[in-house]
């Protein structure tokens, strides 16, 4: 093969001979037969794989270091672009770098896979093709990390991060992710008041489901679509009591808030003693001393007890 380039390349091959050869495939240049060498294998790697040609650089098929070459041909294709923006330009070509990647090979590469040469990293564009894979076999992305993906892969934390990054992405990536994995932003953190804001929402619509607020504290309400851990919370104002706004205490107390919670286990002799009460600071302990909050009532002694 390497002679019959020779002789083609020197005009010492017949036009018959040299027909008969292109019928069979033949590329007289040994330059062009590396990139049909690259190009078959590539080809191959992406039909495996079903993510384009997005493959990490130490990707082989069989022992043809596939990953490596499309690195090349990557760098060659942005070499291309930068040359054509200087000479619109007007601008001197920059010395050096890799051998421009002629728009007939681009075309050849675009055909197996129009993102081949993205303008961000290929592991972003080959779990983004993972990430849509899963999505298209009727599957929901993890809501959390989760290797078990494709070649061990964790689209669920890549999905997260996304999320997470989002305002850093490119406007393309943004509408990558929008409009094909229904990836958006994630939530700006909630203030503190709005935290409350949903979490007295849930109080209400419990109070309103079951007539009183009496939480376990294992429950949880939904509110507009997000899980509210509402027993926790309603516990947790309970120890810190004295240190809510009169606002808020008001606002509790107008659902039935039970404040005090005593334990009264009773004597031998049949009388009951409180062991146990939730401390309250000034102002909230003699509300409910005198019986004021909801669910206390006075008990003779000077105590109080849940009604």
């Amino acid at each position: 093969m390497t002679d019959f380039r020779r002789h083609y390349n020197t005009g010492q091959l017949g036009a018959e001979r040299a027909a008969q050869l292109e019928k069979l495939g033949m590329v007289w240049s040994s330059f062009d037969a590396g990139f049909e060498e690259g190009l078959i294998a590539a080809g191959a790697w992406a039909a495996e794989h079903e993510v384009g040609l997005a493959a990490p650089v130490e990707s082989t098929h069989g022992e043809y270091p596939v990953g490596r070459w499309l690195k090349n041909q990557r760098a060659a294709a942005r070499r291309a672009v930068e040359l054509k923006q200087c000479r619109a330009a007007g601008l001197p070509e920059p010395a050096g770098g890799a051998t421009p990647l002629s728009d007939e090979r681009r075309q050849a590469l675009d055909e197996i896979d129009p993102g081949w040469c993205p303008n961000w990293g290929i592991d972003w564009q080959r779990l983004f093709r993972h990430a849509w894979n899963h999505i298209k076999s009727g599957d929901a992305l993890p809501g959390k990390a989760d290797p078990s993906g494709a070649n061990g892969e964790d689209w669920g934390k890549w999905a997260a991060a996304q999320r997470a990054g989002f305002a850093k992405l490119s406007t393309t990536q943004q509408r990558m992710l929008t409009s094909v994995l229904g990836i958006s932003a994630a939530s700006a953190k909630r203030t503190r008041a709005e935290m409350w804001s949903q979490n007295l929402t849930a109080a209400r619509q419990y109070r309103d489901r079951e007539g009183h607020l009496e939480v376990p504290r294992s429950h949880t309400e939904r509110i507009n679509g997000e899980v509210v851990r509402l027993g926790a919370w309603v516990s947790q104002q309970r120890v810190k009591a004295s240190k809510l706004t009169p606002q808020r205490v008001q606002e509790l107390s107008d659902l039935g808030m039970r404040w005090v919670l005593i334990e009264e286990p009773t004597s031998s002799l049949g009388i009951r003693f409180a062991t146990s009460a939730v401390v309250l600071g000034p102002g909230v302990a003699d509300q409910a001393r005198s019986g004021a909050w909801p669910g206390t009532r006075r008990r003779p002694g000077g105590t109080s007890s849940r009604g």
